[in-house]
């Protein structure tokens, strides 16, 4: 992909993140009076009127941070800045130039840059005027806009467009795949990602809860773009000090539904805990095919095998006994590069259409292999559909439906992931009457607990 990159530089607490959200016509980075919310590099696509460019979301320059990762929030900045072709400088209108804007101004100076100067926080046109005296950073005359209160967008997005009129600007390449990475805090989520794409794109530190944003950064493998969604860590819901921590819980669980592959981190060194057993949830419910990667292997395979910790893994977190597991160490990008080939094997696995007769022969084995029936009477499978993918979903025509309980439908499950080639990813199932008179029933819902003819687990 190759397009114009667009970075929005400030100090903090200018409304940086506002307007990202704001051109980006969606919510995307966290908005919060409290500065130094943004941190890492938080980044989207734009078009307007065919043109396409990358915008990139930057932390405060000059921020005091309260986990003291100044340094890691400058050097994202630093990155932005040498990666763009036109930089947003924004200043806050209301409260003048300030003794940041002026070193902000040096800096862009010193790189050559081309800059737009935006003066945010013109709520009204009776402080347009105000925005005059930030001519003497040297960048001409600043655009008074208002991303609170819609002031100038269409202005601010023609100019952007035409300071990178003479780059390509072709419509970015559609992602072949979506993964999103969830887990508890420092679990080392932001650490696979780096070593997936290759570069420190994402801050990596000790310190819990350092990513705040769910982050999506696309990167080619193997001719194909795939975009990895970085997420924040998180922790127990009655521990959610501050709306930071709310915004950065319903990111991770909004990102589970939008991924086509989950790669949920579990840390070795600690036992499987609240947060992972939510998140572990949310993936079963939503059905989407996940990966468990357990994490700082290096740290515990002293303490046990990978055997042992399977059986664990399959005790605690029933609803994900499908998912294959892999073992990592991601700081050192150790087995990483084989948890992506597997993620693109579960997404084959997950996008898979089942010929009609060979779906119907599968169950032609199940009919010879079913349990007995019960006295309300025997259930039966005339024939069955799939009608979606990602998740497999299939339709079942059979005689009585409410005889297709709990039980029934996890053996169903169970048969079909031996029979059929979707044996590590979640099956939808839904029964229907035979008879076309009787009514739709409601979706089944996923079975929980281990199928009964699953392949082994570890990868």
């Amino acid at each position: 992909m190759s397009l114009p990159v667009v970075a929005i530089i400030g100090r903090p607490n200018v409304g940086k993140s506002s307007l990202f959200n704001w051109l980006a016509g969606k919510m995307i980075s966290i908005v919060e009076p409290t500065p130094g919310v943004t941190r890492d590099r938080v980044s989207t696509i734009i078009e307007k009127d065919g043109k396409y460019f990358e915008l990139v979301d930057t932390g405060g320059y000059g921020i005091v941070d309260a986990d003291h990762l100044e340094s890691h929030v400058h050097g994202q900045i630093q990155r932005a800045i040498d990666s763009a072709d036109l930089v947003l400088f924004v200043v806050d209108v209301r409260e003048g130039i300030m003794s940041l804007d002026r070193i902000i101004a040096w800096l862009l100076r010193k790189h050559n840059l081309k800059v737009v100067g935006v003066a945010n926080k013109a709520d009204v046109a009776s402080k347009f005027p105000e925005a005059g005296e930030f001519g003497q950073l040297g960048f001409g005359e600043f655009m008074c806009i208002s991303a609170k209160n819609n002031v100038n967008k269409e202005e601010l997005l023609n100019a952007i467009l035409d300071r990178v009129k003479n780059l390509e600007s072709t419509k970015p390449v559609e992602p072949v795949m979506k993964i999103a990475i969830v887990g508890k805090r420092n679990a080392g989520k932001s650490s696979i990602v780096n070593a997936m794409v290759d570069d420190t794109r994402v801050i990596v530190s000790e310190k819990p809860g350092t990513t705040r944003d769910a982050i999506d950064i696309r990167f080619e493998k193997d001719g194909k773009t795939i975009v990895v969604i970085d997420t924040p860590g998180v922790k127990k819901k009655g521990k959610l000090a501050d709306n930071i921590e709310f915004y950065s819980f319903v990111r991770a669980t909004s990102s589970v539904r939008r991924a086509d592959v989950v790669l949920l981190m579990i840390d070795a060194t600690t036992p499987v805990s609240v947060p992972d057993k939510k998140l572990a949830q949310a993936i079963a419910e939503e059905n989407r095919a996940c990966i468990i990667v357990v994490n700082k292997w290096d740290l515990a395979k002293d303490v046990a095998d990978t055997s042992q910790y399977e059986d664990y893994l399959t005790k605690l977190l029933p609803g994900l006994s499908h998912a294959p597991i892999a073992f990592t160490t991601a700081n050192k990008g150790k087995n990483v590069k084989s948890v992506l080939d597997l993620a693109a094997e579960l997404f084959k696995q997950a996008t898979t259409w089942i010929p009609t007769a060979k779906l119907n022969k599968a169950f032609e084995v199940i009919k010879e292999t079913q349990p007995g029936g019960a006295k309300l009477g025997r259930p039966k499978i005339y024939y069955a559909t799939q009608v979606a993918i990602n998740p497999v979903t299939i339709l079942m025509f059979v005689n009585k439906p409410n005889l297709f309980d709990e039980s029934y439908r996890r053996f169903v499950v169970g048969q079909l992931s031996e029979l059929l080639p979707v044996a590590e990813v979640p099956i939808k199932l839904f029964v229907r009457s035979h008879r076309a008179s009787d009514p739709m029933p409601e979706p089944v819902k996923k079975p929980q607990g281990k199928g009964k003819h699953r392949p082994p687990r570890k990868r």
